[in-house]
């Protein structure tokens, strides 16, 4: 009998990893042991996301799964990224970890950049989406029962309105062609909140909206663009 692989699953709260986890949870070959979260140790909430660190809990007590938090500083460089991430990646070989899996879907040099970090420690990645048509994945994902609210838009892509909005028809319907129905390209971002790996849905209320301008990376595309601005939706525990 075939001993399935450990491994260790990038959890990042939202609709995407729900999709790959669901996904993996149905592939034999592959055993999830823990979830491995990235969270902003200034503000205590889940990087890009800005999703507090009590939904979180909250969530992942509904997924039945033990959580590894990674801090990671306010604004980190990639220099500093590496180093944290490279030293818990040394941390999962000792526990005996084979492969760590992710929810990406096409952005090949996100996935390069991964299988060459990890193969850095004898470990492979696990893409259970990748290379899957978007809008296909979107609608298995409502299909599926699963339930996500957006809690993160990048302001060029879309406007603060569609903070906090559901994701169903009429969202697919008001999204912009330019944009990826999945927000693959970091457009928005979500909390996924039930679904058919959760033994139960998480229970919230919105909060305040902010705005927060982030310093552009320097190989931004646009040189005359010094700052990112994205808009938060808060959720709050109930």
């Amino acid at each position: 009998m075939k001993i399935p692989h450990k491994t260790y699953f990038s959890w990042s709260s939202g609709k995407d990893a729900a999709m790959a986890l669901y996904a993996l949870m149905q592939d034999s070959n592959y055993d999830v042991q823990q979830l491995i979260t990235t969270v902003n140790g200034h503000y205590q909430r889940v990087s890009m996301h800005g999703l507090r660190n009590e939904m979180l809990d909250r969530q992942l007590a509904s997924l039945g799964l033990p959580l590894r938090k990674i801090s990671l500083p306010e604004q980190p460089n990639m220099e500093e990224y590496d180093a944290i991430m490279g030293k818990e990646l040394e941390s999962f070989v000792k526990e005996g970890v084979s492969h760590i899996a992710y929810g990406d879907i096409f952005l090949e040099d996100l996935k390069a950049y991964r299988d060459l970090e990890l193969a850095k420690h004898n470990l492979q990645g696990v893409y259970p989406l990748w290379k899957q048509d978007s809008r296909t994945l979107i609608q298995e994902f409502i299909k599926l029962g699963f339930k996500a609210v957006i809690v993160c838009i990048k302001g060029e892509f879309l406007g603060e309105s569609f903070l906090g909005r559901e994701i169903d028809q009429s969202f697919l319907e008001d999204l912009p062609e330019h944009v990826d129905p999945c927000g693959e390209n970091g457009e928005f971002h979500t909390f996924c909140y039930d679904g058919p790996i959760f033994s139960h849905p998480i229970r919230f209320r919105k909060g305040e909206r902010v705005m927060r301008a982030y310093k552009a990376p320097s190989n931004s595309e646009d040189e005359n663009s010094s700052s990112m601005r994205f808009w938060f939706q808060d959720l709050i525990p109930i």
